[in-house]
């Protein structure tokens, strides 16, 4: 009798553990991850900010949380001509540290396309990631210690999905106005091409959201769409920016171009235009099709397309998109991968993967990856700075 309950222990130990091999591997091979441990420090919100909005057409107000759970919480809030030279300071709760930027509301739409021959780094779906993106980019010296700018007159391109699933959305949408300002006086750009995250929340949706930003909201007397609307600084800023762009021969969007688009007279300049017209509406299918009704479509639009991977174009379906634009490639994100990948003969490049969360532990633990693209060679560019030729 002893020996059958051992046996049958030492079945089920054995029947566990191969279950759990099969789990990880399943999860792994997805791309997936287990969270098993959160720092405490993602809900604390003494400091947090800044928000600012504007009071009329002369004045904003600029306000920072203050406060705990056991003491209350209050905000600072202090008004500012828009004309005055303000600098504003963001906290990251979870390193103590902070960072310094100059307050301008002065914002232009970008072109569509660039052509200077300068390098290019492209980042997508940093998804809240503060540490993770300022790490990054200090590893692979696009920026110092100090967070000053030192990639020249390189081109910094974030390929979308900078926000929602994290705990420092408003650092990292700082940090890239903070950057964008410091490259252009040194010649070089921040190309902050929107994906279907920023759209989401500047159309009121926020399933993806954290909840902290929904107790923000509340403490500032404001509704939860109020942080990226049109009466927000942010949200003017975001909504200057484009959906597309071709820059040095290589297209910039974040889900990729569609049949119907690549078929169409669309120009890259009607695709920024038809979606700039549309980011504070959401969409929905209209009885009668119209290609307008394709680029703000959340299956097919230019910021949510997976056909790349998903659809099994072929490679000639895949370059007349792509030579439409007369470009070379294209860089996409929103579509997980398992590294930064070179697909259809280098047509495509998939740039989104599994980024380390700042305040959550995972297993198994993950690793920033971007693209560099330097006189006609592709790099895999990796957390730490190396850099493998694709």
């Amino acid at each position: 009798m002893k020996k059958r309950v051992i046996q049958y222990f030492k079945h089920v130990f054995v029947t566990v553990i191969v279950l759990l091999i099969i789990g990880a591997t399943v999860l792994v091979s997805l791309n997936g991850s287990f969270n098993y441990g959160q720092n405490s420090l993602r809900y604390n919100l003494e400091e947090e900010g800044p928000y600012v909005f504007y009071k009329n057409d002369s004045v904003c107000s600029v306000a920072y949380v203050k406060g705990n759970r056991d003491d209350g919480f209050y905000v600072d809030k202090r008004e500012y001509n828009k004309r005055e030279n303000v600098s504003l300071t963001c906290f990251f709760p979870l390193d103590s540290s902070k960072f310094k930027f100059q307050l301008h509301s002065d914002f232009k739409i970008p072109k569509a396309i660039y052509n200077d021959g300068n390098r290019m780094l492209a980042i997508s779906d940093i998804e809240s990631g503060y540490k993770t993106f300022r790490d990054f980019l200090i590893n692979n010296k696009v920026i110092d210690t100090n967070l000053e700018w030192t990639f020249g007159k390189g081109h910094l391109v974030l390929v979308g999905d900078f926000v929602d699933r994290g705990f420092s959305t408003t650092q990292v949408l700082w940090f890239i106005y903070k950057l964008e300002q410091e490259a252009k006086k040194q010649g070089g750009f921040v190309h902050f091409i929107l994906g279907n995250h920023e759209l989401k929340n500047m159309q009121g949706q926020y399933k993806s959201a954290e909840q902290k930003y929904y107790a923000v909201a509340a403490i500032l007397g404001k509704q939860q769409y109020d942080l990226y609307s049109k009466t927000s600084l942010l949200g003017k800023w975001m909504s200057s920016k484009n959906t597309i762009e071709l820059i040095n021969g290589t297209l910039f969007t974040h889900g990729g171009i569609h049949p119907e688009i690549a078929n169409s007279n669309l120009t890259l300049n009607d695709l920024n235009r038809i979606n700039r017209e549309n980011y504070y509406q959401r969409h929905f299918p209209k009885p009668k099709k119209s290609i307008e009704d394709v680029v703000l479509s959340s299956k097919k639009g230019i910021s949510w397309y997976r056909g790349y991977f998903n659809d099994g174009l072929s490679q000639e379906e895949v370059d007349k998109g792509i030579q439409k634009f007369k470009a070379k490639n294209i860089v996409v994100g929103h579509t997980l991968h398992s590294m930064v990948k070179k697909l259809y003969k280098g047509s495509v490049f998939a740039v989104d993967v599994k980024h380390p969360k700042d305040y959550i532990s995972m297993w198994p633990s993950r690793k920033s990856e971007g693209l560099l693209i330097d006189k006609g060679r592709y790099f895999q560019v990796l957390y730490n700075g190396i850099q493998k030729e694709l």
